[in-house]
């Protein structure tokens, strides 16, 4: 990374915690206080009835306040990411990132704590105080033999689950992929031999863990920066690393990689060289976990041995050990039946649910959520991908499940399979929806044209594809503005190095591209003269010519101008017989799941044909983000009530699609709130055609439809991704002004994916 990049970034990076507010968490209500009735319940003399109820039952709290599901993420900043003893204020980023990821994978509140005080006692003397308000404590990168003493005094006296994750979490990954790692060699936990490289808090609590699963102590050879971990010696050795001195004097890695069926590094780069890899036994097993630079990297390995079984640290090899594949789903069941702490059975637990995710036969919605992705058990595919929404029902529920049976469960759930299916359904009411949607655009390698190149939110979104996903993005506009506007923006992305650039004035391909627009539009009065003005100011019309060329898999314009202005170009270059506009997707992502609005651009007034047209295409589109559709045709008509022009074409559009045999669940017409409330549904027509509340909103109007959208977008918080131009084939879609640089990223991944999975 050069300095200009490494400085560019460090910027981002500091406005990203700073704007729009310092920091990555705030506090919210749930409750109403909007007059003094919830005062007096919220607070005096209310707040006393669920003291009491606590002071008589201390189970109680979980039901009254917030402890059930808060857990403390604690540090004394002695061990931070690498950056070693950085103290309490400087690891508050992290730990605020920490709590992040909790709510983000299993919605479970955080708040960070930064302690300055370097005596483990001391410290253990702290957390311990803490425990009236936690449902669990998450200790957090503090330095090796500490963490050890915190862990075990907090372990000793607190009543809830204590977990440090540097320790366990890693060791969790770890045995989840040592065990299908050896289930692919044809291998067993009990007969092989294991070499670590590493003696801190990961290694040790990894080498614990392959104990417990079977590994025989003595066929563990412990090295460090001063060689084996051996009898006698006194160099830098704790208790914990004397727990696996082997017999004999001093001996170098070199010396005990000889016949090594896994290799196991938490140290350092480039500590195992190809030599000692042609040392280790058939089918080698190598987890080099080091990060940035893991001990050896995988097509070193393979160099020498073809058949290595390889895990790093990294997202950009197969089998990344992440331990945000546990940590959130362990604390999620943990804290779902009031476990008084995080036992061995549980990690094994956790270890099976995740190691077997991996064994099993892809569910159709993970399927979907990462087409492309060869999801089939081997030997580069041994644990799943941090985003699998599988993890949080299969993993959790296990915990569950280790935890009610091992009887450290204070409230146990009563159905277990019901709790499952409660999480596999949370996963998609929460901003991961987007999550499958990039794993699938990032197996894809499409180019994505954007016709306003020069716009610094376009320039942010590319940088961000460039730094995310495998796409290519191509913009469309002069490279000296261009230029000018990434120096500004301090990004680090150049034209010609990072993406290419299509300059309007002066490209080399402007007579094919006038004459291929003038070939399309000769017979729709569209003269030579007219279509090289076009091709020399119209970027719309320029990215639609590269998409029909195949120059590009698909477009992205919009963000300034009118919808229907951009809509008309896509539609004289790419609309063909078999590819049209059907509508306008808009999915709005809220605090209690996805909405799906249509059509919200192309059809202002839509007849009949085309409402059941865009209900059609919006089911498909809904479930490829891994929702099945409940689809409600909406109208101020309901079920008959009105003789209005909108219900007819409503009821219309119903018969249609069941003339059609809609291959799923839709009803209409009817009002937004009948929609979404099933309750209300139920009063005015008993044995309505869809259960629950709909989650795509048909509407007779794109005044209807935008206004809802537009409503969801500033009032309830929503973010929109779209409109996703439904009906092209995936080739083309137009956005809207208000977009923001992330909203055209989303985009980008949404035009990322196999056209194929669009209609």
């Amino acid at each position: 990374m050069s300095d200009q990049h490494s400085d560019n970034f460090r910027q981002t990076a500091l406005s990203y915690h700073e704007w729009p507010k310092p920091g990555k968490l705030e506090i919210r209500a749930t409750k109403p206080l909007a007059n003094g009735r919830d005062l007096s319940l919220a607070y005096s003399p209310g707040v006393a009835e669920a003291c009491l109820d606590i002071k008589a039952d201390p189970q109680a709290a979980s039901r009254y306040t917030a402890k059930g599901n808060l857990v403390a993420v604690v540090s004394n900043g002695s061990a931070v990411l690498g950056l070693g003893n950085i103290g309490g204020l400087a690891s508050k980023p992290v730990m605020e990132g920490k709590a992040v990821l909790f709510k983000k994978f299993a919605n479970i509140d955080c708040f960070d704590i930064e302690v300055n005080q370097p005596d483990p006692e001391r410290l253990a003397d702290i957390i311990c105080a803490l425990e009236p308000t936690f449902g669990a404590i998450n200790l957090e990168d503090i330095k090796a033999p500490d963490c050890f003493i915190v862990e075990k005094l907090c372990r000793e006296r607190m009543n809830i689950p204590v977990f440090h994750d540097d320790q366990h979490g890693t060791a969790i990954v770890v045995g989840a992929a040592a065990t299908n790692a050896l289930r692919v060699a044809g291998k067993s936990f009990e007969e092989i031999k294991v070499v670590s490289t590493g003696g801190g808090a990961a290694g040790i609590a990894c080498l614990n863990m392959l104990l417990k699963l079977g590994v025989k102590r003595e066929n563990v050879w412990l090295c460090d920066i001063h060689g084996l971990v051996h009898e006698g010696r006194t160099e830098d050795m704790t208790p914990q690393k004397a727990a696996y001195a082997q017999p004999g004097g001093p001996r170098g890695l070199d010396d005990v990689i000889d016949g090594a069926d896994l290799f196991l590094g938490l140290s350092g780069p480039n500590v195992l060289t190809p030599g000692m890899v042609e040392k280790m036994g058939d089918r080698p097993i190598i987890f080099a976990l080091a990060n940035p630079m893991p001990e050896i990297l995988p097509e070193a390995a393979r160099a020498v041995s073809p058949d290595a079984i390889i895990a790093t640290g990294r997202s950009d090899y197969p089998n990344q050990v992440n331990n945000v594949l546990c940590f959130p789903f362990i604390f999620r069941g943990a804290l779902d039946v009031g476990a008084t702490e995080i036992n061995d059975d549980m990690q094994i637990a956790c270890i099976e649910g995740i190691a077997a995710l991996a064994r099993a036969t892809t569910s159709a919605e993970a399927a979907a959520a990462y087409q492309g992705e060869q999801l089939t058990f081997g030997a580069d595919y041994l644990i799943p991908k941090p985003f699998d929404p599988r993890l949080i029902g299969v993993v959790a529920s296990a915990v569950a499940r280790a935890a009610m049976e091992s009887g450290v469960a204070a409230r146990p759930l009563p159905d277990l399979d019901a709790y499952k299916n409660r999480l596999d359904h949370s996963v998609f009411r929460s901003a991961l929806i987007m999550r499958p949607v990039f794993q699938a655009a990032a197996t894809a390698n499409r180019s994505i044209a954007f016709a306003e190149g020069e716009d610094e939110r376009v320039l942010r979104a590319a940088t961000a594809m460039i730094e995310e996903t495998t796409d290519t993005p191509i913009l469309i506009g002069r490279p000296e503005v261009v230029e000018a506007r990434c120096e500004r923006a301090g990004l680090p992305i150049r034209p010609g190095r990072d993406f290419d650039l299509v300059n309007p004035e002066n490209d080399p391909r402007y007579r094919e591209y006038w004459q291929t627009y003038h070939h399309i539009m000769a017979r729709r009065g569209v003269t030579p003269d007219i279509a090289r003005a076009v091709m020399r100011t119209n970027a719309t019309a320029i990215a639609a010519v590269m998409v029909h060329r195949g120059e590009a898999d698909s477009m992205i314009c919009g963000t300034f101008g009118q919808f229907g202005w951009h809509l008309n170009y896509v539609r004289q270059v790419l609309a063909t017989r078999h590819l049209h506009p059907v509508g306008a997707l808009s999915l709005m992502i809220l605090e209690d799941g996805p909405l799906f609005i249509a059509d919200t651009q192309v059809h202002q007034t839509p007849t009949a044909e085309e409402i059941a047209e865009t209900a059609i295409g919006a089911a498909r589109h809904v479930r490829r983000f891994g929702v099945e559709p409940r689809v409600a045709l909406c109208s101020h008509s309901q079920f008959g009530n009105l003789d209005s022009e909108s219900g007819r074409r409503m009821r219309r559009a119903l018969e249609l699609l069941e003339e059609r045999q809609a291959d799923f669940p839709f009803d209409g017409e009817m009002h937004v709130d009948s929609a979404l409330d099933q309750d209300l549904r139920d009063r005015l027509l008993p044995g309505a055609r869809f259960e629950g509340a709909a989650n795509v909103l048909i509407f007779a109007s794109a005044d209807a439809a935008s206004g809802v959208r537009n409503v969801l977008k500033m009032k309830a918080a929503g973010l929109e991704v779209g409109p996703i131009l439904m009906g092209m084939g995936n080739r083309a879609h137009v956005v809207t002004t208000s977009i923001t640089a992330r909203g055209l990223l989303n985009m980008s991944a949404v035009a990322g994916t196999p056209v194929a999975h669009y209609g």
